[in-house]
């Protein structure tokens, strides 16, 4: 049993009040409201719930994204584990799971929807219909994850078709992923029961999509940043809001979480109850969480903090169990549990060469913070019948490479990475996490991708011979090591890119997304060139 004096925040009667709380078996037992706040005293509010993450994205496992999380007030995430289900499958996603229950923190899963994320690339698993239908029959699975497949829905492919209503069968919501749609397509799309979209970009997109019912999540990672775009959603739609990081490398967890997406709301003085609900209230009541809200009767999860404008997080609690307290987290780092699958494909020179068959090439244009790209023609630099590399221009060479069976390497060229040196690979390559590589010559392209095969999985950077690696042993995304470790090595891997030229915020993260074909306008999947707009293959070569 604890009794703490304190100011508490409700969020559902939107009021602050000081009180006598009493804690019994991890259950906020009685609160006894003791009038005015005492300004003298910390604040206790609810913990926040990160509303849409892909933890392997942190590139270290669910206990130990949990051992980071929790030093800034987060208590849950909604998480997607699509990323290992494209490794692994079924066995990847119950890997998570049993990650996830070694900590005093609360994960919600969900159930992917898209593995592969399109058959137009290669991945280690599939989850057909059925596979779907069994998760999301379990009480463990509490939605149906990002329905990325959006010709799918819209053009009601028996498949996708079928997994929509497995969870409208169980009554879970379905979480979307539509990047620019609009119209017609858009209406398709909702009415098929798609619920949520964290892509949008910009305001007028988030309000077409509010309009017709759904949820926005507002997006701010290592890579894709909305926030600045949708923020005066606080003001427009405040109850149809929620907040997310998606895919945040462990560097920047080391730093803060969804707690920072709090401050730059708060900062820009939006309403401090509309704030606290998006990442509390709505992610609770939209996927039915069992997380408290400081309640009576409510599960005792919640944070104490100095005050209400700084909000310095003192105490994280979770069930109850103080799990973070003066800078210290109170449950130990756990050795995660090690599965992979890996298929060496050796490369060779002649298997890297691209023949000139025009003068001019579509280029894959990156931008930094956004996963969207462009497709632009450039004239080829061509030197004895070969296009190559053009520092000069900062058009690279990108690589993707199947990691699942014997395969030829696909190749295009890219704008925006900034190298005038080196190569840069990695398998964390959504969603299917084959060999993603970009560089600016073929012998460092050919020794990053042999260092990734290797070690079966890694991030790496190569210019002659200087290496540096950081294994992800864990189904060749996520590591072994401590977070602080991974998050060390990661800094060290940014820095080398930008010893080699590259001015991107987050290179390795930006690379990652290179090969996602479900995001326009021109990825590079390792079957070929694809154009995300119409969804089909391209030439490389502009006729």
């Amino acid at each position: 049993m604890e009794k703490l004096r304190i100011n508490i925040v409700d969020v559902i009667s939107r009021r602050t009040f000081l009180a006598e709380m009493l804690i019994e078996n991890g259950i906020i037992s009685q609160i006894i409201d003791l009038g005015a706040e005492d300004p003298d005293l910390n604040y206790v509010l609810p913990g926040f719930v990160d509303a849409h993450v892909h933890i392997e994205s942190s590139m270290i496992s669910p206990a130990e994204f949990a051992r980071l999380a929790v030093r800034w007030g987060t208590i849950a995430t909604v998480s997607d584990p699509h990323e290992i289900a494209n490794v692994l499958g079924v066995d990847g996603v119950e890997l998570m799971l049993r990650s996830g229950r070694q900590v005093p923190f609360k994960f919600y899963f969900g159930v992917p929807s898209c593995v592969p994320a399109t058959d137009f690339e290669t991945s280690g698993a599939r989850l057909d219909a059925s596979d779907v239908d069994i998760l999301l029959s379990r009480n463990d699975f509490l939605y149906l994850s990002e329905m990325m497949n959006f010709p799918g829905v819209v053009y009601q492919n028996d498949d996708v078709m079928a997994k929509l209503a497995a969870a409208k069968k169980y009554n879970k919501p379905i979480d979307g992923h539509a990047p620019g749609l609009t119209g017609d397509l858009l209406f398709k799309y909702v009415s098929a029961g798609v619920a949520t979209d964290h892509e949008c970009s910009n305001l007028d997109e988030a309000i077409e999509k509010i309009a017709l019912g759904m949820q926005i999540l507002i997006r701010e990672g290592s890579a894709a940043k909305n926030f600045s775009a949708l923020h005066p959603l606080f003001n427009l739609y405040p109850d149809k809001i929620m907040l997310c990081s998606d895919d945040l490398h462990p560097d920047d967890l080391l730093n803060g979480h969804i707690n920072l997406l709090v401050k730059k709301a708060l900062a820009l003085n939006y309403n401090f109850f509309d704030v606290i609900s998006s990442v509390t209230l709505h992610p609770k009541k939209f996927y039915n969480l069992s997380t408290g809200l400081v309640q009576i009767n409510d599960s005792a999860d919640f944070i104490v903090v100095d005050n209400l404008s700084k909000l310095q997080v003192i105490s994280t609690y979770i069930g109850g169990e103080r799990v973070f307290h003066d800078n210290e987290v109170h449950f130990p780092a756990f050795q995660p549990e090690i599965r992979n699958t890996f298929f060496v494909n050796k490369l060779s020179i002649d298997q890297v060469l691209v023949k000139a068959q025009s003068n001019t090439i579509k280029v894959i244009l990156a931008e930094d913070g956004e996963l969207l790209t462009k497709s632009i023609s450039l004239k080829a630099k061509i030197e004895n019948g070969f296009v190559m590399c053009d520092t000069e221009r900062d058009i690279a060479k990108l690589l993707v490479l199947n990691r699942y069976k014997k395969a030829e390497p696909a190749i295009a060229f890219i704008k925006g990475f900034g190298l005038f040196k080196g190569a840069l690979a990695s398998t964390v390559a959504h969603d299917s996490h084959n060999i993603v590589a970009v560089a600016t010559n073929n012998d460092d392209l050919l020794r990053a991708v042999a260092l990734i095969q290797n070690h079966k999985g890694a991030l790496v950077a190569v210019s002659g011979n200087d290496e540096l690696v950081l294994p992800l042993e864990i189904a060749g995304i996520m590591s072994a090591l401590k977070g602080e470790e991974v998050a060390e090595l990661y800094h060290k891997l940014n820095r080398k890119a930008a010893e080699f030229g590259s001015g991107l915020r987050a290179p390795y993260m930006t690379l990652a997304f290179m090969s996602l074909l479900v995001i326009p306008a021109l990825k590079l999947g390792d079957k070929g060139l694809f154009d995300g707009e119409n969804f089909v293959f391209t030439s490389l070569f502009v006729s």
